[in-house]
């Protein structure tokens, strides 16, 4: 893997993990329902249940590279195609507030994290997720291709985990107020969009050899 393919992959493992979904909106509501550590205990929860999908991910993609080189690259460039599909969807949503929960039940920290990994793990578009955005980043024709592959999930994995507990931090401070900013969201969304579909294509370009 060359110097310049990690830095991309880090750039768009950094803008993917800033862009809200399931597990961010999760860690906010516990943070903001239950305090900081709360949502500091869900994001590593989150962070075992997602090396659960690392591991698949290696198995899976490795066994495709040792059969078929054409396949692989057929995954590459879907997965370039999913991030300007992120991207594209970024751009026309026009949500104005994240939708926390409510009303939260305060549980113990043991069960919070293991509600967070339970919660990934269940989720097949995290499995998805990473059968399609790994290749582009990867080297076949270096030795070992897996060792990419796990190291890339890894890293992928404690950068959402980082960017979780800030949002638990931000989130079990600020209370609900970050979450109903129209500007903050709407700002957030346009961003993520236009870098996501700029990673795609810069991917989807420099994926031939």
């Amino acid at each position: 893997m060359s110097v310049n393919s990690f830095l991309l992959f880090a750039l768009a493992s950094l803008v993917l993990n800033i862009t809200p979904g399931n597990d961010m909106i999760y860690v906010a509501s516990r943070s903001a329902g239950q305090g900081i550590k709360a949502g500091i205990v869900s994001a590593f929860g989150i962070m075992a249940g997602c090396m659960v999908h690392i591991v698949a991910a290696v198995a899976g993609l490795s066994a495709i590279i040792s059969k078929s080189a054409t396949a692989f690259d057929i995954i590459k460039y879907l997965g370039a195609a999913y991030l300007i599909y992120l991207g594209i969807k970024s751009l026309l949503n026009k949500k104005s507030s994240f939708q926390l929960a409510e009303k939260i039940e305060s549980i113990s920290y043991k069960k919070i994290f293991w509600q967070g990994v339970i919660t990934n793990v269940l989720n097949p578009k995290v499995a998805l997720f990473f059968l399609a955005f790994l290749p582009p980043f990867i080297d076949i024709n270096a030795p070992h291709p897996q060792w990419q592959i796990l190291f890339l999930g890894i890293w992928f994995d404690c950068s959402g985990t980082l960017v979780n507990i800030i949002v638990a931090i931000l989130f079990g401070r600020m209370g609900n107020w970050l979450a109903r900013s129209p500007r903050y969201v709407r700002m957030q969304e346009k961003i993520t969009g236009l870098l996501l579909i700029a990673l795609g294509i810069k991917v989807a370009l420099t994926s031939k050899k």
